[in-house]
Order: C-alpha cells, then structure tokens, then sequence
C-alpha cells in the first residue's frame, strides 16, 4: 500500500493542521537539514583528498539529502558499499590498524599544538603569519578529525576485523547492485 500524501499545513498524528509559529519551525528545520546535509557533502568531498572521513561524510550528508532529493536516494546504495568497504579493508591487519591510529592521534597533536600556539621557533623560514594558521578555528578541526577517526576506526575494527562474513556480505550486496 502506498503512502498517503500529507497536504501542506498537516502534520504529526491525526493530521492536526500546524499553526502559523509550527509551520515557521517546520520550515526553518527542514532548511537547517537541507544546509547540513550539503555541508557534510562539501566536506566529504574535500575530505576525500585531505585527512578525514571523507565517504562517511558523503554518505552521511545523501542520507540527510536523500530525504528530500531522489537523486540522492539513487547514489547512497553505491557509496553505501565503498565506505563499507574502505572501512573493512582499513582494518584488515593489525599494522594498518596501528598505523590508521597512530595517524589519528597525529592529527590530534597537530590540533593541540595550534590550540597552544606556541611560540614560532627561531629556525621558522617563512613570515610569522605563516606559523600555525588558522589558529583555534584549525586546531579544534583537527582535534575533532582524529576524534572522528578514531571512533570510526574503533567502529570498523568491531565490525569487520577478524569477521570475513561481515566482509562477504559486503561482497555479496555490492553483486547486488
């Protein structure tokens, strides 16, 4: 059976009609939605070739798009399967677990430094603009970016570390496409 259509103004149980202050509040979510689903687009994508978890974001942001956009229902099954596939193959041994953490935490140092700013030491070559730009902006991105990296790299190492069936079944619905 197909869904009903609900008209514009109804919502909730009942399809009570929303007043003037509920539609507004409808309006303004949806639209915070649509902005943050773009931005988690935008920054996966850029987070494809710089340090982050740049297909997770991408499948996060079509999720919160696919919402309101067929288009983007169509693309999350294929990245769906790449992210769960870079996530099994990110955890496959323990040198690339350990190397995937110890990056992790670099970036994390990094963060942390430029939320120290310390001092530029006298063998800097370049202008002092140039040390540690960006400032607490920056380093709180990077602090977060290893967070996110660990958790995600904490996730898959759960997930498919040692479990060649969880992989198969990756396998299996990427056949399926």
């Amino acid at each position: 059976m197909a869904a009903a259509s609900v008209p514009a103004g109804y919502g909730g149980a009942g399809f009570r009609r929303l007043d003037g202050k509920e539609q507004r509040m409808a309006k303004v979510r949806d639209i915070a939605l649509l902005v943050l689903g773009w931005v988690l687009v935008v920054a996966g994508l850029a987070a494809l070739v710089l340090p982050g978890p740049g297909l997770v974001m991408v499948f996060s942001g079509l999720v919160i798009l696919s919402q309101h956009y067929p288009w983007a229902e169509k693309r999350l099954r294929p990245i769906e399967i790449r992210a769960m596939k870079g996530a099994a193959e990110s955890v496959e041994t323990v040198p690339r677990i350990v190397l995937s953490s110890l990056f992790a935490l670099a970036i994390i140092g990094c963060g942390v430094l430029w939320l120290l700013k310390p001092a530029m030491p006298p063998w800097w070559p370049l202008p002092e603009m140039l040390w540690l730009p960006g400032g607490r902006g920056t380093g709180s991105t990077l602090v977060l970016s290893g967070l996110i990296a660990i958790g995600l790299l904490a996730w898959s190492v759960r997930r498919f570390h040692g479990k060649p069936e969880e992989v198969a079944k990756i396998e299996e619905r990427a056949a399926r496409r």
